[in-house]
């Protein structure tokens, strides 16, 4: 990380991992939102991922999405080591496609949240949604954003509807 400023840090275990968590970025840039990628494991690298996360909070990260396949652990440690929001995307990757990532970052123990998106893409683009809610608490100017987002995905649903009939 450097010493430049983010609202959101999305971590993941792999950088096989990007090709998903690209899909949080592109949300948050759609709405003008700073963020910082890093490819950091709560099992090979704990002591790293630990001081990325003091040093996301000192930069003044407010969010962080997580991502991670298989056991899953990395929302969890983030979740453990910060009391900012941490958001999960369970990715795919293993045997059982995703299944046993989204019950290791949905099955946190009480007191230690970890908002839970859905398995892969749709997930991550959500998280990144997520993400844009949780700042616009406090930035009226997201807030503006989001409700253009809304309508545009009314428009969206309305024209493929006008698109089918004859």
């Amino acid at each position: 990380m450097s010493d430049r400023k983010y609202d959101v840090a999305i971590l993941m275990g792999s950088p096989s991992d990007l090709d998903v968590m690209s899909e949080a970025g592109k949300v948050l840039e759609t709405f003008g939102v700073t963020f910082d990628l890093e490819v950091t494991s709560a099992h090979r690298s704990p002591e790293r991922t630990r001081q990325y996360i003091k040093q996301a909070e000192a930069l003044g990260v407010k969010v962080f999405i997580v991502g991670a396949g298989a056991a899953a652990h990395l929302a969890g440690v983030t979740a453990a080591e910060t009391t900012l929001p941490v958001i999960g995307v369970p990715l795919a990757g293993s045997a059982l496609n995703g299944i046993d990532a989204l019950y290791s970052t949905v099955m946190m123990p009480g007191g230690v949240p970890v908002a839970t998106m859905a398995i892969g893409k749709a997930g991550a683009t959500n998280a990144g949604v997520f993400a844009v809610e949780i700042l616009a608490l406090s930035e009226p100017a997201l807030r503006q954003k989001l409700a253009e987002h809304k309508t545009n995905l009314a428009r969206k649903v309305e024209e493929a509807s006008r698109g089918i009939k004859k």
